[in-house]
């Protein structure tokens, strides 16, 4: 079974390179995560959404970030532009364009630090960069956003700069977002302390069952997860210290 869905994905990107002519620009079955691992487990629109919270901005301004790239990719670092379009990654930067082009793009400014272009963090790593150092693709706006409404457009209209935007789906993505990932988690109130749980989660990293709470760096994308009710998440949603710290 999973030999028969690497395969299919290992035709379809050799189909899209037919298309396109460029093998380089396309994600290798090298950089996909394996389909047993931290990194298949995470949750990258809730990793997407902590991370633009942990750089300051609020929560109504990171899902507006965040229903933005759900629309384009679904927050899917190798997302390929469906029928061989020029649109790669999370942000689907355009092939020709900001994807490999020009000054500051995903491609040299993944190679300039030794990372993968079409690893999560360093695409979200990407769009920082482009909105704080290169400028102009609408930081300032979404800072000024108060309204979910506000935060998605400034995404759309200054980074995403998108021709048929869809903006209705946009914003879906983004209240979903908002209501999924940005509540507050409830407060004690002096109920029965729940019994610890002994649920394991495997990790394809150490090759070993890891008890809850463990945090385990994945050797797949360089990211942190943490074991939470036997599933892997990514360590900014657990607010649960970590049961012992396991590095790359």
């Amino acid at each position: 079974m999973q030999f028969a869905a690497r395969l299919v994905v290992a035709i379809a990107f050799f189909a899209a390179g037919c298309m396109v002519g460029q093998d380089q620009d396309l994600p290798t079955e090298d950089d996909l995560p394996p389909l047993v691992s931290e990194a298949n487990l995470g949750n990258n629109a809730r990793t997407a959404f902590n991370y633009f919270v942990s750089k300051g901005l609020t929560k109504v301004q990171a899902a507006g970030i965040v229903g933005n790239l759900m629309q384009e990719s679904s927050v899917r670092p190798t997302a390929v532009e469906y029928g061989g379009g020029p649109g790669r990654g999370i942000a689907q930067w355009s092939v020709g364009g900001r994807f490999n082009t020009g000054r500051h793009n995903l491609t040299t400014f993944a190679n300039g630090r030794g990372a993968n272009k079409w690893a999560l963090q360093t695409q979200l790593d990407f769009i920082w960069y482009e909105m704080t150092v290169v400028g102009g693709y609408g930081l300032t706006e979404i800072r000024a956003a108060t309204t979910l409404t506000a935060a998605v457009t400034a995404f759309q209209n200054k980074f995403e700069r998108c021709g048929t935007c869809a903006q209705a789906k946009r914003m879906t993505y983004a209240q979903q977002a908002l209501t999924d990932f940005g509540g507050s988690a409830p407060t004690g109130g002096g109920g029965t302390t729940p019994p610890p749980t002994t649920t394991t989660c495997r990790s394809g990293t150490l090759d070993r069952d890891m008890p809850e709470n463990a945090c385990v760096e994945s050797m797949f994308d360089g990211l942190w997860y943490q074991c939470s009710s036997g599933s892997w998440v990514d360590r900014w949603s657990n607010p649960n210290a970590c049961n012992g710290e396991y590095p790359l």
